[in-house]
Order: structure tokens, then sequence, then C-alpha cells
């Protein structure tokens, strides 16, 4: 049997093919690096903006993440990413129907304008909800004080209301009585009408004199 020749090992194979997969990771993290630059350059852009916060608004995190895909966190369902093409910036939210892009585009400046746009709308509902939210205790309080609602002008009122009432229902149970004695003498009255002018045909009936 005629042995293979040349230098052919295991070995060199091996090697050869580390430094290949090692050529793969080093484009792998360039991509990476490239696509977490661009998030970094938005990031810069948006910094004026997440400074001007409030302290206690606490809904948004301002964070970019590192990773298989680096993203630019706006708040705990938003965020930005970079396309299949690592150039075009995508702006997506989550929802519970999915996920939904907000806004896409190359031009930095751009997305950059949508994502301050959202960072404002979430600030107005967050203050509407909070002020909402605080009538509903002060109405809330005010009903614990005064659970009955006598008091200022509208218990009295109320209160008037309910001695009229009061009165009023007193006033018809001795109209009803007057009327039911009435309508008995009524009835009295009239028999005995009846009994005198039909006394002569009734006298014999009855045996008398």
């Amino acid at each position: 049997m005629k042995k293979a020749t040349g230098s052919r090992r295991l070995s060199d194979v091996v090697r050869q093919a580390r430094i290949a997969a090692a050529e793969r990771e080093d484009v792998v993290v360039e991509m990476r690096e490239a696509v977490h630059a661009r998030l970094e350059l938005l990031a810069e852009e948006l910094e004026p903006v997440f400074k001007e916060v409030p302290a206690e608004d606490d809904q948004f995190d301002f964070y970019l993440s590192s990773g298989e895909q680096p993203r630019l966190w706006i708040d705990a369902i938003a965020q930005v990413q970079m396309g299949p093409d690592r150039r075009t910036y995508r702006f997506v939210r989550d929802t519970r129907y999915g996920r939904v892009v907000m806004a896409e585009s190359a031009d930095l400046m751009s997305i950059a304008d949508s994502v301050t746009h959202y960072v404002a709308e979430r600030m107005v509902q967050r203050q509407r909800y909070l002020a909402s939210d605080m009538r509903f205790s002060t109405d809330s309080a005010t009903q614990e004080e005064n659970p009955s609602g006598v008091g200022g002008e509208t218990g009295r009122n109320d209160a008037v209301d309910k001695q009229g009432g009061r009165e009023s229902s007193r006033s018809g149970g001795l109209g009803a009585l007057q009327a039911l004695f009435w309508f008995i003498l009524g009835l009295i009255v009239a028999g005995l009408v009846i009994a005198t002018a039909f006394w002569e045909q009734l006298a014999p009936v009855l045996g008398a004199g």
C-alpha cells in the first residue's frame, strides 16, 4: 500500500481553521463596534434632552446596551437600533400587538428629533395622569370628611330638602285621615237621609209601629 505524500497534518488544519474563525470574529466585532459607535453618536446628540428630564420622572432609562445587537434604550418599551445595513437608525416600540417602527432613517438628526418628540409626549401623559390622580384623591378626601354631604351651602340645602320632605309626608298623612273621616261621615248622613225619606215603606218591613 502506497503512503500519502506531503506534509499534511491534522494540527496544521486545526490551526488554519482557528485563523479563519478569528478572522470572521474580527469582522463581527468590527461590525458590532461600528453599530455601537453610531448609537453612541445618537446618544451624545440626545444627551441635552436626557438631562432636561426631571429626576423624579423615572419612566425613562436612557442607556446604551452592548451585546450581539447594541441598542439605545429610551424607556422599557422604546429603543433605537441599527438596521441590517448597520447605517439606518430604527426607532421602535414594543406594544401588545407587536413591535412598531416609529421612525427609520439614516439621518441621525431626524431620529434624534423623533426620540425628542416621543420623550415630550410621555412627559405630558405622565403630568396629565398625576393631575387627574390628584383631583381624584382630593375628591375622595372631601367625601370621607363629609360623607353625608351636610356642610356648607350644599349641606344646608340638602338638610332643608330632607326636612321639607318629612313635613310634606306628615301633611300628606293627615290629609288622608281627614279625607277618610269626611267620607265615612258622608256615608252616615246619606244613610240617615235615605232612611228618613223612605221610612213609611221601611217601617212595615222592619216591624215598627
